[in-house]
């Protein structure tokens, strides 16, 4: 350890420049994960925030779930053996504010459960973002395919569908609008799914990659972040081999007077771990800085689970890569590697 610390404070630059790129691709890393997360709940905040269970969409639908209808008497035998499943519909619309402004929003309508809000004929419940809108509770609300208006019952927090913010309303008011008596989606929570004939089962998982461009947004998202981390592996293999083909005499007589293999490894993990620990304590400050920094409405969370998954990739490739580089290290003679080093 000594060793490697003298090595580091004598080739401070070099070192300086490796934690400095390191620094960077992780903190570039975190953002996007950041911006991963954030458009992945912005994206189905809904979906994501029920508990674990089983979706299940019509076998016509072909895993679409717009397209997807559950018959009735399915959906009554469903739910009167499963008291605390649920169907429920979701369609992308819009509705009219006093001033004829119009908002996107989802709306979304189930049976009675505590998984969803419930609300009354000719009332809304809408996500808090449309607060921020101008929209308040008590304001009434209309739309094109309603013969009549709804009035605002209140706001919920962070419930959002396909990037729209989710508008509740009373299954009536619903089959009005879209034409519909058949609900698109039955949900029993819990981890056994049963067998339902002429349904398809999704786990949660299964079904947000039926929403339209979530599978799409979430992989572009997720390959850039597995490059960077493969980057940052490329790094350190590349810095080590470098310095280690310079330093192939130094090993030699280290070796010439005893000091064994293993202790030289341990020496390129131990500068591979502080500059890694380092770069990666900065790149957190400076996620959480951009966290605070950053523009309201824009999409970003970066959890405490992500970051200590993330820096554990980041030693896992950092210790993967400084080894792979120092397996010269293995076959280095003393007697040819100090004749070498004299050249």
């Amino acid at each position: 350890m000594k060793l490697a610390w003298k090595e580091m404070k004598k080739s401070k630059s070099k070192f300086l420049i490796l934690g400095s790129i390191i620094f960077l691709v992780s903190f570039l890393t975190f953002i996007i994960s950041g911006l991963a997360n954030g458009l992945s709940q912005d994206n189905a905040a809904l979906i994501k925030d029920l508990p674990s269970g089983h979706f299940y969409l019509d076998e016509a639908a072909d895993g679409t779930y717009n397209l997807s209808k559950i018959d009735e008497d399915v959906q009554a035998s469903v739910l009167k053996e499963h008291p605390e499943a649920t169907a429920f519909s979701i369609q992308m619309g819009f509705v009219n504010d006093a001033e004829d402004k119009q908002h996107s929003v989802a709306f979304v309508t189930s049976t009675d459960s505590d998984l969803f809000e419930g609300v009354k004929d000719g009332e809304i419940v809408l996500d808090r973002s449309l607060e921020k809108e101008g929209i308040q509770v008590g304001d009434v609300l209309t739309n094109n395919q309603f013969s009549g208006s709804f009035t605002v019952a209140g706001f919920v927090d962070q419930k959002k569908y396909s990037h729209a913010p989710v508008a509740y309303i009373h299954m009536t008011n619903y089959q009005e609008m879209y034409r519909v008596m058949e609900m698109q989606t039955l949900f029993i929570p819990g981890q056994d799914a049963p067998v339902i004939g002429g349904l398809d089962s999704f786990t949660n998982k299964g079904f947000l990659n039926t929403i339209p461009s979530y599978n799409a947004e979430q992989m572009s998202l997720n390959m850039i972040i597995w490059f960077l981390v493969i980057i940052s592996g490329m790094l350190f293999a590349i810095f080590f081999y470098m310095m280690n083909v310079q330093k192939i005499g130094l090993y030699g007589i280290l070796k010439a007077i005893g000091m064994k293999t293993i202790s030289l490894f341990q020496m390129i993990w131990y500068q591979m771990l502080a500059i890694t620990a380092v770069a990666l304590l900065l790149s957190i400050l400076f996620s959480q800085g951009f966290n605070l920094l950053a523009p309201e409405g824009m999409p970003f969370a970066l959890t405490v689970d992500t970051i200590l998954i993330l820096s554990a990739v980041f030693l896992v490739v950092g210790f993967i890569g400084a080894t792979i580089s120092g397996l010269q290290i293995k076959k280095i003679e003393p007697l040819q590697a100090i004749q070498q080093g004299e050249m």
